[in-house]
């Protein structure tokens, strides 16, 4: 997985290299470190926009990954056709 580095020289993965899992876990992380409070300014932010680069990938491969499924059922939809000469018809039948 290659690393880059931001402005503060901070490293980090590059996150299209990352699994869905792993760009998850890591912003599960960030989000702890900002809650506990005992960050610095420049740390903060520089995981901050880090989160929100995280972020924005999870939600663009959710989206695709759920047009993805979205296709899949409009498939199974239109391939399930009603077969109408197994049965007869009663429609013209005089009882």
């Amino acid at each position: 997985m290659e690393e880059k580095k931001d402005g503060t020289g901070a490293q980090f993965a590059d996150i299209e290299g990352m699994s869905f899992k792993e760009a998850s876990t890591e912003l599960e992380q960030i989000v702890r470190r900002l809650e506990s409070g005992e960050l610095e300014l420049e740390e903060s932010m520089t995981l901050y926009a880090r989160g929100v680069e995280l972020l924005k990938s999870l939600r663009a491969r959710l989206a695709n990954a759920e047009q993805k499924v979205q296709v899949l059922l409009d498939t199974t939809e239109s391939a399930q056709v009603t077969d109408t000469t197994a049965a007869p018809s009663t429609a013209f039948i005089d009882e």
